[in-house]
């Protein structure tokens, strides 16, 4: 993996641990933002309203920055942080995990929660199809219906993923562009005469 790339899941993957009684349901989601995780989690709390508990944490960002995770009333440092460690040990970004627990009326401990929430994150964590991603950036692009032709060769040349667009006279295109090969495409697209572009932050 290079410094243009980050690993992240695939797809929504299910575990499943039990410990005394106890279930604890790991949910791990790929997201890219925080709106995201709250919808997630919102949908469980629907789904799972006789759980005790809903505990998580994410990773969101390619410098890994945003980040959060909860105990959700189980003993401090027993749930999230231990959700929170696996994602870390498999250097993984743009991930959401949710276990749900059930309590099955024997306490566990400290020792044994850690670990509960622990052994479900990783299952659920070995189960999924982990990928590599480049880092993108997305720019728009604007420019008159007539030179659209122009500016769509150089986005399906280079592969570039389009976010949005709209065409009518005037044209506007957003694209996500490879960090790897963000000034070497710029360049292209700043050749064609009468173009826009504008960074989206």
């Amino acid at each position: 993996m290079t410094e243009f790339q980050y690993t992240t899941i695939k797809a929504t993957t299910i575990a499943e641990f039990t410990d005394r009684g106890s279930r604890f349901i790991a949910f791990a989601f790929p997201i890219s933002s925080v709106e995201e995780f709250k919808i997630q989690l919102s949908k469980l709390k629907e789904e799972h309203p006789k759980a005790v508990h809903h505990c998580f944490a994410y990773r969101i960002g390619n410098d890994k920055n945003n980040f959060r995770s909860s105990d959700d009333g189980e003993p401090s440092g027993t749930a999230g942080k231990p959700i929170l460690n696996q994602i870390d040990s498999k250097n993984l970004t743009n991930i959401l995990v949710v276990v749900v627990r059930y309590f099955g009326g024997i306490l566990l401990g400290v020792p044994g929660l850690i670990n509960a929430y622990k052994t479900a994150t990783t299952l659920a964590l070995n189960y999924v199809e982990i990928v590599t991603k480049s880092i993108e950036k997305e720019i728009s692009i604007e420019c008159d219906y007539t030179q659209l032709g122009e500016v769509m060769n150089i986005v399906k040349a280079n592969s570039l993923n389009i976010v949005s667009k709209k065409i009518e006279l005037f044209c506007e295109i957003k694209v996500a562009i490879p960090l790897e090969n963000f000034e070497s495409i710029l360049n292209k697209l700043q050749h064609l005469k009468s173009v826009s572009l504008k960074n989206i932050e």
